[in-house]
């Protein structure tokens, strides 16, 4: 390993795919009771969480704040090691700032090391298939400024697309207008969501009915993949695994060497889009 990965909660990765990556613990409340969590998705009971929030669960979420990063990053930081953070979008988040106040910080008072915060534009998977291949290069023995070079520039192409099934989420969170969600709600519409260039999730498509969300998906993978040696696919679901089941197959179909990882949506950016909630996350031409 030529620099340590860190990824926290957001980034949706299983136990499976964690080597080389540090995890930060991530906080959030259900109800006002506190739940802590580790970032390995197989500790998350998602089918509870999304359950709760069928049943009226309220869940506030909270950033990584300057201190968390202090306290991991410091001991590396001392020796003059060399760390590369890969952090929720900025456009929905302020835990990127946070992380980059702590490495300004640290860098600062420790000149000998390098601290890179990649602001990945993205949530979950987004950010998961960025820190896979930031964990890749480390073994790969390539430069930390190097490697912060090649993950920036790779943002661009970690393709995020989602769908939900109840829209009433989205509108307490203030993505779609209530009058939208009413509406939406009567006529089955479904959006097709993404990260956009700068990190907003914005709809790029309606279409009516679960079933024709899903084959939108499809198509924006099929239209915007890249035939690269790095083939990873990853399906998120708020709970809704027979969905995510019939997407990896039809993305097999159209691609069979597709390295498909399904999980349970992760918490944090779960709450504001709710259960039902299907995502395809791959590397593509562009977002």
């Amino acid at each position: 390993m030529s620099f340590y990965v860190f990824a926290d909660g957001c980034a949706n990765l299983p136990k499976q795919l964690l080597d080389g990556i540090t995890l930060l613990p991530c906080s959030y409340l259900v109800n006002d009771e506190l739940v802590t969590y580790t970032g390995d998705i197989e500790d998350f009971d998602g089918h509870a969480y999304y359950e709760g929030l069928k049943n009226g669960d309220k869940i506030k979420t909270s950033l990584l704040n300057t201190a968390l990063f202090l306290d991991h990053f410091t001991p590396i930081a001392k020796d003059g090691g060399e760390i590369i953070y890969i952090a929720m979008s900025s456009g929905i988040s302020g835990t990127y700032n946070a992380a980059i106040a702590a490495a300004d910080e640290l860098m600062e008072e420790y000149p000998d090391c390098f601290i890179h915060i990649v602001d990945s534009h993205g949530c979950g998977f987004g950010n998961g298939i960025l820190a896979l291949k930031a964990a890749k290069l480390s073994k790969d023995g390539v430069d930390c400024r190097e490697a912060a070079k090649i993950l920036d520039e790779a943002v661009p192409h970690a393709c995020q697309y989602f769908t939900v099934d109840d829209l009433n989420f989205l509108k307490n969170t203030g993505r779609v207008s209530g009058v939208t969600a009413q509406i939406g709600t009567i006529l089955n519409i479904k959006p097709i969501l993404f990260g956009d260039s700068i990190g907003h999730i914005i709809s790029c498509d309606k279409v009516r009915g679960r079933k024709n969300a899903v084959k939108a998906i499809l198509r924006k993978y099929s239209e915007k993949r890249m035939d690269t040696d790095d083939q990873t696919v990853c399906i998120s679901h708020g709970d809704c695994l027979d969905d995510a089941n019939q997407l990896a197959e039809m993305v097999k179909e159209v691609n069979p060497a597709a390295n498909i990882t399904i999980c349970q949506h992760e918490p944090f950016s779960g709450a504001h889009v709710g259960p039902g909630m299907l995502g395809l996350f791959f590397w593509g031409k562009e977002r």
